[in-house]
């Protein structure tokens, strides 16, 4: 999967701006948000204020990340149907589908935030109850925003179809996810050696420091850039598979049955069909 969403990155760089854009801008809002906690001393006082203002976090940083994530998707659906993707015309595609992202955004917002009340109880089953929860909602939501691109779903449906999707390619898609999350980390661990290396060689003069940053920062980005990448696109492919049966373009090599799961992929009433802008039928 890793692989084969490489070859798709390398024949359509342009989809690595859509995680490049949502990252900064995620980062922006954080950055912001929490300087200003820090300044009012609201981050060492835990109470309503600093809860709000996790609420207030998740919300944004999750419909900005599915945003961009939905363009993402978007973009890769057109690359599965043999043309070139745009931009423009994926941010405006993921912009028709922001009713559904809001309400994903705020349902995942309130089940952050209480995630961190149970972990901020101090006991371990507390511990434990709060792990267990975050792996089984982040398996239950792993389809969600694939989901919200084709199929522009309600609330309830959203969540039903990303499970039933996730159970029907399980084994796939917990292979996509360890190799892409292996191969990013790996790539990040590269980006620091070279920031070291650099550090080593040059002297570890002001100037070189600020080489070092750069080079060893720039890498580790890009990093955690082309993992995002990578998992999007091999998520909308295992979407594909999964709601149509059928292998896209860039995997059509690929026997996805015998990676694991259910080969006998649920049909749900809506394979072949993509919604699209406007009346929804591409």
């Amino acid at each position: 999967m890793a692989r084969r969403s490489g070859r798709v990155l390398r024949a359509h760089p342009k989809l690595l701006v859509f995680p490049l854009i949502g990252g900064l801008s995620g980062i922006a809002f954080i950055v912001t948000l929490f300087g200003s906690l820090l300044l009012t001393d609201s981050v060492q006082n835990p109470g309503l204020v600093l809860y709000g203002a996790l609420f207030v976090a998740y919300l944004v940083e999750t419909f900005v990340a599915s945003f961009f994530t939905a363009a993402l998707v978007a973009a890769t659906r057109t690359v599965f149907h043999g043309e070139e993707p745009s931009v423009r015309g994926s941010l405006a595609a993921a912009w028709q589908r922001k009713l559904p992202l809001f309400a994903w955004s705020l349902v995942a917002a309130l089940v952050g935030v209480l995630i961190r009340l149970i972990e901020s109880e101090d006991n371990l089953v507390a511990q434990v109850l709060a792990g267990v929860f975050a792996v089984a909602w982040s398996v239950m939501t792993y389809f969600v925003v694939p989901v919200i691109v084709f199929r522009n779903p309600s609330v309830t449906e959203m969540f039903s179809e990303s499970a039933s999707t996730f159970k029907d390619t399980w084994g796939e898609s917990i292979g996509a996810m360890a190799t892409i999350d292996i191969f990013s980390f790996l790539f990040a661990l590269v980006g620091l050696g070279l920031g070291v290396l650099t550090f080593v060689v040059t002297g570890g003069t002001s100037i070189q420091l600020v080489a070092t940053v750069l080079i060893g920062g720039s890498a580790f980005v890009f990093g955690l850039l082309l993992g995002k990448a990578l998992s999007g696109v091999a998520k909308t492919a295992l979407y594909v598979y999964a709601t149509e049966r059928t292998a896209p373009e860039f995997f059509d090599d690929m026997n996805f049955s015998a990676l694991g799961g259910n080969t006998s992929a649920s049909t749900r009433g809506f394979g072949n069909r993509f919604n699209g802008p406007g009346n929804g039928r591409i």
